[in-house]
């Protein structure tokens, strides 16, 4: 198969003329999968040439869940970067995605230089985790700088990451709701991320919520 210097995509969705007519244009070498058992079937066969899947959840066959769950079992390739794509914007199914193995969501209809974006991003960071020596992935201590959290932010980020509501939240804590989302904006603010998926990821790649 054909490699780019940028990164070689695998695309599983069974819509894909968008995403398989624009990448190229970027520099990205893509190849489409119209669904899991296809997608899977290729990456038996291509994955050591892969650098990123871009996975659809609602698909016939094998939906994205299912997929994703056997990307992550399999020992050849469970490290690939995957990004979900989306049509849902809810949080507490993307943050199941997580647990899962999803490394970041894209949702339909998406903004190209957001999706451009991420997928740099975490094409860079695998490529900086093959490197044992080098210090740019980011550590415990990374996070500590861009700011302490509190327990009880630290307590709220664990709930969040189970996949609890604002609301759930609130109600545990014998708190209002408007409280809860007062704690998340700090939590964004020291993570320097934008919203809860965000910083559920974050968490869970740095381990912070585990302390």
């Amino acid at each position: 198969m054909p490699v780019s210097s940028l990164g070689n995509i695998l695309l599983i969705d069974d819509n894909p003329k968008l995403i398989k007519d624009t990448l190229p244009m970027y520099g990205y070498h893509t190849d489409c999968a119209e669904n899991g058992i296809l997608g899977l079937e290729f990456l038996e066969k291509n994955y050591q040439n892969i650098d990123l899947v871009l996975l659809d959840i609602m698909m016939p066959k094998m939906d994205g869940w299912e997929t994703l769950k056997r990307i992550r079992e399999n020992k050849k390739f469970n490290t690939i970067p995957v990004i979900m794509l989306t049509a849902v914007d809810e949080d507490y199914k993307q943050i199941s995605g997580l647990k899962i193995g999803a490394d970041d969501y894209i949702v339909k209809p998406f903004i190209l230089p957001n999706l451009l974006a991420r997928i740099e991003a975490l094409i860079r960071r695998s490529r900086w985790g093959k490197d044992k020596d080098n210090k740019s992935f980011p550590t415990k201590e990374t996070i500590e700088n861009v700011g302490k959290l509190t327990q009880r932010e630290l307590e709220i980020l664990k709930m969040v990451s189970a996949g609890a509501t604002n609301a759930d939240i609130a109600e545990k804590l014998f708190v209002k709701e408007v409280t809860i989302k007062t704690h998340l904006n700090s939590i964004y603010k020291k993570l320097n991320v934008e919203n809860r998926v965000q910083a559920v990821l974050l968490a869970l790649e740095t381990e912070i919520i585990n302390k």
